[in-house]
């Protein structure tokens, strides 16, 4: 079952390999362009607007450096990797009774628990190989660019929060298609909830009265200017962790009591 589902999914891993390796590539050669060029993209970003800086995710980075400026890019990376496995985590359950398989799996012996833990390993397995691509690519082209800097241990720092991240948003995915009554809508309804949390973390850059709200949106949880400066922080990683354990769980829970349709 696992080797089924990893092959099933091969091929849109394959494209968001290359998308991710596209995104990255892109955003470091304008960092090229910019340095070429003279131009200090410190300056620039402090004439823009708070609203724009927050939407370029600039703020507090030196954006001189190539690192710095690859912060920036992070968080368009987050955004595509986070997308990627809420959709993932959406799909890989609910496409048995979208695609109206259930009774072939069923028929065989094997539990809903086991189907369930089967599939979230699969799925683990994708955002993993996801991550190791985009930390190769991201080494690679941000070395490129560093002039000597060594930036691996800081890519690898915004790495392990990435993939924090995306296995929080994978159990995000596949508790909604656990309790869905609509299959086919899951993959939506699992995205949509991650970009209501992307545009919140926006709202509390731009508000200081909504600042309490942090907790809700993980994307405040590993913010590029906080992982460069101090590392990963500890209780974001814990509430990341408790926050999977209880997604994961409630899945379990959910899919087990669901009635499916075939």
């Amino acid at each position: 079952m696992y080797w089924r589902e990893m092959k099933a999914h091969r091929k849109s891993l394959i494209i968001w390999c290359i998308g991710m390796s596209a995104l990255i590539a892109a955003g470091m050669s304008e960092f090229g362009a910019f340095t070429s060029s003279g131009q200090s993209m410190n300056d620039l970003m402090e004439s823009m607007p708070k609203a724009m800086q927050s939407f370029m995710g600039g703020g507090g980075l030196d954006l001189s450096t190539a690192i710095g400026y690859y912060g920036l890019l992070f968080l368009y990376i987050i955004l595509m990797a986070t997308i990627h496995a809420a959709m993932l985590g959406a799909t890989i359950l609910s496409k048995e009774e979208r695609d109206k398989t259930v009774e072939f799996l069923f028929v065989k012996p094997v539990t809903r628990r086991k189907v369930v833990a089967v599939k979230m390993l699969a799925a683990a397995t994708n955002v993993l190989i996801l991550t190791l691509v985009t930390w190769g690519v991201s080494i690679l082209i941000a070395g490129h660019y560093s002039e000597g800097e060594n930036v691996t241990g800081s890519i690898g720092r915004l790495m392990l929060g990435m993939l924090i991240l995306q296995l929080l948003f994978i159990v995000t995915g596949t508790v909604v298609a656990a309790v869905s009554k609509r299959p086919g809508k899951a993959s939506v309804i699992a995205t949509g909830i991650l970009l209501a949390a992307f545009f919140l973390s926006f709202a509390i850059d731009l508000s200081e009265k909504l600042e309490a709200l942090k907790f809700l949106t993980p994307f405040k949880y590993f913010e590029a200017r906080n992982i460069l400066d101090g590392g990963l922080e500890p209780a974001y990683v814990i509430l990341s962790a408790l926050l999977t354990i209880l997604f994961g769980t409630a899945t379990f829970w959910f899919y087990k009591k669901r009635d499916l349709k075939v």
